[in-house]
């Protein structure tokens, strides 16, 4: 199953979770390591942009948690959504720097990433329900 499958696999999963249990955080684990392998990121990376304690799963795990207490799925797609932004921010800056320098590849980065259209999901099934 190729990454971006799993990770509508998963994101449909998280969609109807009213509650956080250890599935919950599974599935969101399981989320995170694919979504970050799609972004050539590390959880060191990660936890700078979450501002948490450690780079260990469960410490990141922890600030989502906080997320979800305030505002649901929602609120940490949008949180997700913010940090992959900022990273599509980095490499497009990084890329207008080559470019400025060499002729470059002429490629276009997508400023909106996958999350995006995850938490655009998300609101229009929380409006429907």
């Amino acid at each position: 199953m190729s990454s971006k499958k799993k990770v509508r696999q998963v994101v449909t999963t998280l969609k109807f979770m009213d509650s956080w249990s250890t599935k919950t955080e599974e599935e969101i684990t399981n989320l995170l390591k694919e979504w970050l392998k799609q972004q050539g990121r590390t959880q060191a990376d990660l936890r700078i942009e979450l501002q948490a304690v450690s780079t260990r799963m469960p410490a990141i795990i922890d600030v989502l948690k906080k997320d979800f207490n305030k505002g649901g799925m929602p609120k940490v797609a949008e949180h997700l959504c913010s940090i992959e932004n900022t990273w599509s921010r980095e490499t497009n800056d990084e890329k207008n720097s080559y470019n400025s320098t060499t002729e470059g590849s002429g490629k276009n980065l997508d400023p909106f990433g996958q999350l995006d259209l995850i938490l655009d999901e998300i609101r229009e099934e929380c409006e429907n329900s």
